[in-house]
């Protein structure tokens, strides 16, 4: 077996542990796979958004998608790396034959998965009990390109975070900004609601980005992908050069 072949076999054995360890916390399955369609069901049974909204799933399906991707990749990823770090995990797997690369994309691959069955979720749910379709103006294209990006730029925050802080600073700072992204992303209320302060920074996040590309890629809104899009791509090109300089694994 050549090395090339060995490495894919380790990293996919890998891959398929960091989902066990995922599965086997509570706290990583609430989050990641059961928060946000409970939060889409609720904001779409209350009157949370401006008057005019046609169907509030339009606009809440985007926010949740996008609510689910910080949640597994940044929120998830970031604490759990955060305490391998912390208790020697990532120690010990630096000494084994998988490169630090393979471990990476372990967790990477790991990530995408989880999100792919939070969006099978949110999408069973949206199109089942509350009657969600897509826009006539939907790009697929576009969706998928922000998921990508969207987990990208998240995941690189997360490794950022848990790379450079304690766990324990890890954990809390995961969760303020968690909450943070919440309000101000976009998710759950258009930023063009919030005060004018508050919307010039939601502008700028990656959360509030995320939402609107995949509201466009579901033909919730119109306009041009190209700027949140743009935006998303910045933030994980920034990230991934912050933890690629910072990240220490032991």
């Amino acid at each position: 077996m050549t090395g090339a072949a060995l490495t894919w076999r380790m990293t996919l054995a890998q891959a398929a542990m960091e989902l066990r360890l995922t599965a086997r916390r509570p706290e990583n399955v609430l989050v990641t796979l059961v928060v946000p369609p409970v939060l889409l069901v609720f904001f779409s049974a209350i009157e949370v958004l401006p008057t005019g909204t046609a169907r509030p799933v339009d606009f809440l399906l985007p926010g949740a998608l996008a609510l689910a991707v910080i949640a597994t990749g940044f929120v998830n990823l970031g604490i759990a790396t955060a305490y391998e770090r912390a208790h020697g995990v990532l120690k010990r797997l630096g000494g084994t034959p998988l490169p630090r690369g393979g471990l990476l994309a372990a967790k990477m691959a790991a990530v995408g998965v989880v999100e792919a069955a939070g969006a099978v979720i949110l999408l069973a749910v949206a199109s089942g009990p509350l009657g969600w379709a897509p826009g006539p103006m939907a790009d697929p294209a576009v969706t998928a390109i922000a998921l990508v990006l969207g987990t990208v730029a998240f995941a690189s925050l997360a490794l950022a975070m848990a790379g450079a802080l304690r766990a324990e600073a890890t954990l809390a700072l995961a969760n303020g900004v968690f909450l943070l992204f919440l309000v101000l992303g976009g998710i759950v209320l258009p930023i063009d609601h919030l005060p004018a302060p508050l919307e010039g920074l939601a502008g700028l996040l990656p959360a509030a980005a995320l939402s609107e590309a995949l509201r466009i890629g579901l033909g919730a809104a119109t306009g041009s992908a190209v700027g949140p899009l743009a935006l998303l791509a910045a933030w994980g090109a920034g990230a991934s050069l912050v933890a690629a300089r910072t990240f220490r694994w032991e």
